[in-house]
């Protein structure tokens, strides 16, 4: 038996999509408090998404800007609870649910160890219709679990609550703090090559000890990795 857990920001679900999805809810809302609902409101709304999205790509702040750009004063942490508690639309993907099913179904246990609010962690994992794959207590999301990553603890936990597993994986992506706790561990750690899409820069010049011990450039190889001798079982 394994233990596969998964990072979920730009692991299992692109941040990037989280980010955008969510600036398109904060220009509706500020909009209708403009009180816009002329015939131009989709012409105005294009231009306030283009507005936050190059706030972001341009280092500023992007909830300040669309203020600046629709003439309003309304409160930044406003927006940022919009942000924060936004619920993405996302079509279901089947190919993760493919992946998740495969390793679920080969008496494998499966686990989600993200940093981040609850609201906000939860909703993704929603979004992705994944939750039946994982055990309630199997996702550990750091505002919950009162840690975060690189935190041993968040790890740990699996081990002390499967002492007879094989193998601990985690598959992640930031190598800032994805991969030291279980590299310590012992765990196989497998890094999620970045396409150019992630939020934060994937650094690969860091110790050793920071880095995966495999990379993969597609989730769909972890089944290889796991079962390399069944290559049905990639999709």
């Amino acid at each position: 038996m394994n233990i596969i857990c998964f990072d979920l920001d730009d692991t299992l679900f692109p941040e990037l999509e989280y980010l955008k999805s969510a600036y398109w809810e904060i220009v509706l809302f500020a909009l209708k408090r403009r009180g816009e609902i002329n015939s131009s409101f989709n012409i105005t709304a294009n231009e306030g998404y283009e507005t936050m999205l190059n706030a972001f790509y341009n280092g500023k702040n992007a909830f300040e800007q669309l203020n600046k750009a629709f003439g309003l004063d309304i409160p930044l942490k406003t927006y940022l609870d919009i942000y924060r508690n936004h619920k993405p639309k996302r079509q279901h993907n089947e190919k993760l649910t493919f992946l998740l099913s495969s390793l679920s179904q080969e008496d494998n246990i499966l686990g989600i160890i993200s940093d981040g609010r609850s609201v906000q962690q939860r909703n993704k994992i929603a979004a992705l219709d994944i939750e039946h794959f994982f055990a309630k207590e199997n996702i550990i999301i750091s505002e919950e679990f009162g840690s975060q990553k690189p935190a041993e603890k968040n790890y740990s936990n699996f081990m002390e609550r499967y002492p007879d597993t094989e193998r601990f994986i985690y598959v992640g992506d930031n190598t800032e703090k994805d991969f030291i706790a279980p590299n310590k561990l012992g765990w196989l750690t497998v890094g999620l090559l970045d396409k150019g899409g992630n939020i934060h820069k994937q650094r690969t010049d860091l110790p050793i000890d920071f880095l995966p011990k495999v990379w993969i450039k597609e989730l769909r190889e972890i089944s290889s990795l796991i079962f390399p001798e069944a290559d049905t079982k990639v999709l």
